[in-house]
C-alpha cells in the first residue's frame, strides 16, 4: 500500500526539484523519440544542450541514435552510472521501469507530465531514490528557483 504522505502528482518543494536538477549529470530517458515532432525529442534536446549527459532509451532496434547520441534499447544495456531515469512512457509501465531504475542503481525516478503511479513512487522511495512525478524537467529548469546553465558551450 502506498505511503499516504506521498503526493508525487502536484506538491514538491522548489528546493527539492532544484537540488535534483543541480545534482544529476547523467539522465536515461526511457521513451526517447527520434521524431522531432514528439515532446520527448524536444526535452532531450534542451536537457542535452543544457549540459546533461543524455542516454536515449528506445526499444526500436532500427533506432541507433537521436541527435547524434547513441540509443540504448533498455536500461539494462547502459554501461555507465545513471543519476536519473526520466520516463516518457504510459503510467501503466512506470512500476516496471521503477524496478529497472532500482536495478541499475539510479538515484532519481522522474515521471514526465501525465506519468505517475503511487506504487512505483513508493517502491522507488523505499529503495532510496528521489521521486518526481507528473513534471517536466525542461519546464522546471526555467522556474525562478533555478539558474539555467547558459554559460555552457553548445
Amino acid at each position: 500500500m502506498p505511503d499516504a504522505n506521498i503526493d508525487h502528482i502536484y506538491n514538491y518543494e522548489p528546493g527539492y526539484i532544484a537540488d535534483i536538477l543541480r545534482s544529476v549529470k547523467t539522465i536515461a530517458m526511457v521513451g526517447a523519440s527520434g521524431d522531432k515532432t514528439k515532446f520527448s525529442y524536444g526535452v532531450l534536446r534542451v536537457l542535452h544542450e543544457t549540459g546533461y549527459d543524455m542516454i536515449p532509451v528506445n526499444p526500436n532496434p532500427k533506432l541507433a541514435e537521436i541527435r547524434g547520441i547513441p540509443v540504448v534499447h533498455s536500461l539494462q544495456e547502459i554501461d555507465r552510472p545513471v543519476d536519473m531515469v526520466e520516463v516518457f512512457r504510459p503510467k501503466e509501465e512506470l512500476y516496471q521501469i521503477a524496478e529497472q531504475a532500482i536495478e541499475i542503481g539510479a538515484k532519481v525516478l522522474w515521471g514526465q507530465i501525465g506519468v505517475y503511479d503511487d506504487d512505483a513512487a513508493q517502491l522507488a522511495k523505499d529503495a532510496g531514490l528521489k521521486v518526481v512525478m507528473n513534471r517536466c524537467p525542461k519546464i522546471e529548469l526555467f522556474r525562478p528557483f533555478w539558474k539555467p546553465r547558459l554559460d555552457l558551450p553548445i
